[in-house]
């Protein structure tokens, strides 16, 4: 009995504390806000509400996230801006996988259910996002740097607080998703850092804009997706289980066409918890007042800076790279400039040539 409850008490401490995460997110916009308190009292409370909730949830695991933190800081104080990012990425990664590997195969896999290195894999890719922009903006010279990379490069080292406040915020360290250090600062410290319609000087069609646009509507919006998809989730996930695809009897009862339809129809199925739970991530931030992105072309307010999917584009994707250019948004963004940008275009004499070869052959590949 007590093996069957409690993968189901650690779902629901998962939720219970997103939900009270989404509120302490609103507490924090309203009453937190830049313009009546300062970057380090925000930063304080971001860092240590998210200790609490990791904490909360995963129990004394939570702490990997601060010595993984903590020994990557180290790093790149002691090691200096020219070769700190590779070091950074070994360790961050080799920290993650020591803590999978013994997770799986050196404890009790059964004794803790609950998977302390989802959030781990989020930590891991803030910690080298900042080790290769830190890398950008204070080891590379302005001319080797791409538009994007210009825009996320840091000139300046993280204080201690930040770096922490920026790795494990209360808004991000369940689910995400991973964000740019500059925005997240920006965020903290109320100055709008990237946003698009600069050149039309704040007015779209005669309209003014709001400095500081209230996310309430698209919260409102994303809660009620977040709704729906755990309903989908609940009814269909029992009719179609995944774990019955590596089942001995169902391998060796069912043909294999049965098979790959059956992994075909339980992967549909699975996707909704996929959407509720990053989709939930994104309203959490967004009700904080982090996730502004502009306004659109008819002037309403953008609130997609983080988002990590984009439900309708995948469900209709027509190719590979349709879906893939729209799931885990954040994750393919961080492939890209910390490996792609980093060390495919780096390595290659002729930049625009090996740019354009290897993204046009990936792309071919996957349609």
């Amino acid at each position: 009995y007590l093996s069957y409850m409690r993968p189901i008490l650690e779902h629901v401490n998962f939720v219970v504390c997103q939900l009270c995460a989404l509120l302490t997110a609103v507490w924090f916009r309203l009453y937190l806000h830049p313009s009546k308190t300062s970057p380090f009292v925000r930063h304080v409370v971001a860092t240590l509400l998210g200790i609490y909730f990791a904490l909360f949830c995963f129990g004394w695991y939570a702490l990997h996230f601060l010595l993984q933190s903590g020994i990557t800081y180290g790093i790149m104080i002691l090691t200096g801006v020219e070769h700190m990012h590779k070091y950074c990425l070994v360790v961050a990664l080799g920290y993650l996988s020591f803590c999978q590997i013994t997770r799986v195969y050196v404890f009790d896999y059964g004794m803790y259910s609950a998977d302390f290195t989802g959030p781990m894999m989020v930590i891991t890719q803030k910690i080298t996002s900042v080790a290769f922009e830190i890398h950008d903006g204070m080891a590379r010279k302005e001319d080797q740097l791409n538009q994007s990379q210009k825009l996320l490069a840091i000139r300046r080292m993280p204080s201690l607080l930040e770096y922490f406040s920026y790795n494990c915020n209360f808004m991000g360290i369940l689910a995400g998703p991973t964000s740019s250090y500059n925005d997240y600062i920006a965020f903290i410290e109320g100055t709008p850092y990237r946003h698009r319609d600069l050149e039309t000087k704040g007015k779209v069609n005669g309209k003014s804009r709001l400095n500081d646009p209230s996310p309430n509507t698209e919260v409102i919006r994303k809660l009620a997706t977040c709704f729906i998809s755990l309903l989908v989730f609940l009814s269909v996930c029992k009719v179609c289980p995944v774990e019955r695809n590596v089942d001995d009897d169902f391998i060796a009862t069912m043909p294999f066409y049965a098979q790959v339809v059956y992994l075909y129809l339980s992967m549909l199925t699975t996707r909704p918890k996929y959407y509720f739970v990053w989709t939930l991530a994104d309203a959490i931030n967004n009700a904080a007042g982090f996730g502004f992105n502009g306004y659109d072309s008819n002037g309403l307010p953008r609130w997609d800076l983080i988002s990590n999917l984009r439900i309708m584009n995948i469900e209709l994707a027509t190719s590979f790279k349709v879906f893939l250019d729209n799931w885990n948004i954040q994750t393919a963004h961080w492939l890209k400039r910390s490996f792609y940008y980093s060390f495919v275009v780096c390595l290659s004499s002729d930049e625009p040539f090996c740019e354009d070869n290897v993204h046009g052959t990936v792309t071919f590949i996957t349609q």
